[in-house]
């Protein structure tokens, strides 16, 4: 049985201060029973990554740390960058690699994710590997042929052993941040053929891989998605910048869907 797991994703926002608010401010909004049924991960910026270390280990909290990106190299001369064992010391266990926004801004390619996904489980990081098409790509029918494109491209070499603790994210690209959103039976059908291109590299380890769904994901559409047998969890954005609706979120309530 897969342990769903909903990541909230700041991306660029929020101080150190902004984030020590906003955890206090989820803790009581959640309940123990809440963190027994989901997982919790929170990704703040890297300015934030200590704050909410601290935060969320003075309150007992079981909310996982997860980074937004890193580089797959342990040190050197890459300035702006961070590191794996940076983020091991800060109790830092997902990272989030090959978002769409990383790939289509700043140029990441797959063999850069794939090195990413490397050096995460080199260092015991649980990498959350996302992968999504364009709103063209969509349309033209291209979407399971990018989707399979980029998991091969990013499990490329990774020890199978590895992969069933791996979370890959959905994300369509033409859902991120418009407030469109996939209808649930479409996210389940990409999710299934994810799976099963998962199944195909690693054979059944693929049964224990969790693949959230991405893209506009709120507290009034995530019960549909979290219905689908496939879909495993989610990583929200926008919504989770807000306590209150990323705690409506994580207690979803399938049986109103």
């Amino acid at each position: 049985m897969r342990r769903p797991i909903i990541a909230a994703n700041w991306k660029m926002h929020k101080t150190h201060l902004e984030a020590m608010h906003f955890v206090e401010s989820l803790r009581n909004r959640l309940a123990p029973s809440d963190y027994d049924r989901v997982e919790v991960v929170v990704c703040p910026p890297f300015t934030a990554l200590r704050t909410v270390q601290t935060t969320i280990d003075g309150a007992d909290l079981d909310i996982g740390l997860g980074a937004q990106n890193m580089h797959w190299e342990e040190k050197g001369a890459y300035t702006g960058e961070i590191s794996s064992p940076m983020l091991v010391k800060l109790s830092v266990t997902y990272v989030i690699i090959g978002h769409s926004e990383r790939r289509e801004i700043f140029g990441e390619t797959d063999e850069w994710v794939n090195k990413k996904v490397k050096a995460a489980f080199e260092h015991d990081l649980l990498p959350i590997m996302c992968v999504g098409e364009t709103l063209a790509e969509r349309e033209e029918g291209g979407t399971e042929a990018k989707v399979e494109r980029q998991v091969r491209a990013g499990l490329a070499g990774v020890p199978k052993d590895r992969l069933p603790s791996l979370v890959i994210a959905y994300e369509p690209i033409w859902a991120i941040g418009t407030g469109r959103n996939a209808y649930p039976d479409d996210a389940q059908a990409t999710i299934a053929f994810i799976r099963s291109t998962v199944r195909s590299v690693a054979g059944d380890a693929a049964d224990e891989v969790r693949i959230q769904y991405g893209g506009s994901v709120k507290a009034g559409n995530i019960a549909g998605f979290m219905a689908q047998p496939d879909i495993d969890g989610a990583l929200v954005g926008g919504a989770s910048l807000d306590p209150e609706e990323f705690a409506l979120i994580v207690r979803y309530d399938t049986s109103s869907s």
